[in-house]
C-alpha cells in the first residue's frame, strides 16, 4: 500500500495527516500547495505565476499542477510509492495522474477522504491564518475555497468509489484520534 491520495476540503487536516501517514510508511507526502508556497516565497518563476490564483482562491491551471506533480514522481524517492496531498482536483487532473502511473507501470492503491464540518473547518482554517499569518485565508477566500472544493474536487470521490480506491475518514476531532482511524482504513487495506 505505497501509492496513496488523501484529500478532503481545505482545513481539513490533509497537511498534517499526510505527513505522518507517509513517515510511518516510508514514503514522501507530496503537497502540491507546499510546493506551491514554497516556490511563492523563493519568488521563483512558477511562484511569481501562481501567487496571484492562489491569493483569489482559485485553482492554479492544470497544466502548470501537472507539469510539477509529474516531475515530483519521477524522483527516485517516489519511485517506490508516494502520498498525494492536493492533487488530483479536477477530473482532468485523475486522467493526467493515471496516465503518469500507466507510464511508470503503476497504480494507485488507495484514496483517504476525510470528512469534515464546513462551519468548523472556516474556524480552522481562520486560526491558522492567525498563528501562520497566511494572507490567502481570509473568510471569503475561505468560503470560495469550499465552493470551488464542493464543484470540482468533492465529485473525484464518486470517480474513486467507483473504482473500489475510495475510503472515508471522519476528519473532526483531535488530531491523534483522525489518525488513529488513518492508521485503522490503511491496516485494513493492507492485511
Amino acid at each position: 500500500m505505497t501509492r496513496l491520495i488523501i484529500f478532503g476540503a481545505p482545513g481539513a487536516g490533509k497537511g498534517t495527516q499526510a505527513t505522518r501517514i507517509a513517515a510511518s510508511l516510508g514514503i514522501p507526502a507530496i503537497s502540491t500547495g507546499d510546493i506551491f508556497r514554497y516556490n511563492i516565497k523563493n519568488e521563483t518563476a512558477l511562484g511569481l505565476q501562481v501567487k496571484e490564483i492562489l491569493a483569489s482562491g482559485a485553482y492554479v491551471p492544470d497544466e502548470v499542477t501537472n507539469a510539477i506533480v509529474r516531475d515530483r514522481l519521477d524522483q527516485p524517492d517516489a519511485v517506490g510509492g508516494f502520498l498525494l496531498d492536493g492533487y488530483p482536483r479536477t477530473q482532468a487532473q485523475v486522467t493526467e495522474l493515471d496516465d503518469m502511473l500507466a507510464v511508470q507501470g503503476t497504480s494507485l492503491d488507495a484514496v483517504l477522504e476525510l470528512t469534515v464540518d464546513t462551519d468548523e473547518v472556516v474556524q480552522r482554517l481562520l486560526k491558522r491564518a492567525e498563528i501562520d499569518g497566511r494572507a490567502d485565508d481570509t473568510e471569503d477566500v475561505i468560503r470560495h475555497r469550499l465552493r470551488v472544493y464542493d464543484e470540482e474536487t468533492a465529485p473525484l470521490a464518486a470517480l474513486y468509489r467507483e473504482r473500489g480506491l475510495l475510503h472515508q475518514v471522519d476528519g473532526m476531532g483531535e488530531m491523534d484520534t483522525v489518525a488513529e482511524r488513518l492508521r485503522a482504513v490503511l491496516a485494513t487495506l493492507q492485511s
